[in-house]
């Protein structure tokens, strides 16, 4: 009884001894001020950006003479001027998209040997040579991507080309080193460490019980991988998809180096083996035709398309993970 009596006592006293009435609704308050206004500063400046870019395009846009989204000409300097996308949105989503084909499958790959195969002596030190992979600045890419690996690629292009089935992805393209192919291959070794690492973390959080119940109902390991890690970590997957699919999209340094630029008025293709540029590389390769606002608005409004671009790939992320988590419930 006395027991009981002084645990009360102490329970009693504790708030007292906090002091947590006259601090914590105080501290909600600022916490929950700071919180919000961290929010709408996010979104001020995503607002900012986009009339910034909208601003300067639109008088460039109102004297363009050429389909903006469907044209490929590119000639801001002519009066009036005659610009459009159609080819550089191509190369941007075509090297993106081909980037995610290979990194996506490898970058799980690794995420599942390092939190369910590797011994634990290897977990990390290959950890850490996966994160180190990421911070590899991007002209180190590009100039090994154009010295080295573009020449040791180019026989495997010429052989996919020449049995290309009558994909036109896969047909010969205009140039032999610097392709879209080799662009995508060196653009899916840089992202491929940041969705592994992403995916990674997905996978250790796990829950312990739902892989001890299918061991205890005699699965696999592959079996416990595939009906407990990967549903629980599928959005975790997307969301690093996504992630590094934004990542290739707005490279430019390693993608200017590598890519062939074609030369005006050269024919379009649409083959893996062909050069091009993309939105990020066309602006850094000319950024000394700034030189009027007609042409750095021409600049500008493939820069608001890319900053688009961006956007939907985020929006159909999250609508992706918002069926995704109304199918496990």
């Amino acid at each position: 009884m006395a027991q009981t009596s002084s645990r009360q006592e102490l329970l009693d006293r504790r708030p007292q001894e906090l002091d947590l009435g006259s601090t914590g609704k105080g501290g909600d308050r600022i916490f929950g001020g700071l919180a919000k206004g961290s929010g709408l500063l996010v979104i001020a400046l995503v607002v900012f950006v986009g009339a910034f870019l909208l601003w300067l395009a639109v008088p460039a846009l109102q004297s363009n003479q050429a389909n903006f989204l469907l044209s490929r000409d590119w000639l801001p300097g002519l009066n009036p001027p005659r610009f459009g996308i159609a080819a550089l949105l191509w190369t941007t989503v075509l090297a993106s998209a081909f980037a995610l084909l290979l990194a996506v499958p490898v970058a799980i790959g690794v995420a599942l040997f390092l939190t369910h195969y590797a011994p634990p002596r290897l977990t990390r030190p290959i950890t850490y040579i996966v994160d180190l992979l990421a911070a590899v600045p991007s002209i180190i890419f590009g100039i090994w991507g154009i010295k080295e690996l573009a020449p040791k690629l180019g026989p495997v292009g010429r052989w996919l080309s020449e049995h290309n089935l009558g994909i036109p992805l896969l047909k010969p393209g205009l140039v032999d080193n610097g392709t879209i192919f080799v662009a995508g291959v060196v653009l899916a070794i840089m992202i491929m460490p940041i969705i592994a690492a992403f995916t990674r973390e997905v996978f250790a959080q796990t829950p312990r019980e739902h892989q001890e119940a299918a061991l205890a109902l005699g699965a696999t390991k592959w079996e416990v991988i595939r009906l407990t890690v990967l549903p629980y970590g599928r959005s975790g997957m997307v969301s690093a998809a996504m992630l590094g699919l934004g990542r290739a999209l707005g490279e430019t340094i390693a993608i200017m180096i590598i890519l062939s630029t074609p030369t005006p008025g050269a024919p379009f293709s649409a083959s893996l083996f062909a050069g091009g540029e993309t939105f990020a590389s066309k602006i850094a390769n000319n950024a000394a035709e700034f030189d009027s606002p007609t042409k750095t608005g021409a600049y500008i409004a493939a820069g608001m398309v890319l900053f688009v671009l961006t956007f939907a790939v985020n929006a159909l992320a999250r609508l992706i993970l918002h069926q995704t988590g109304r199918k496990q419930r």
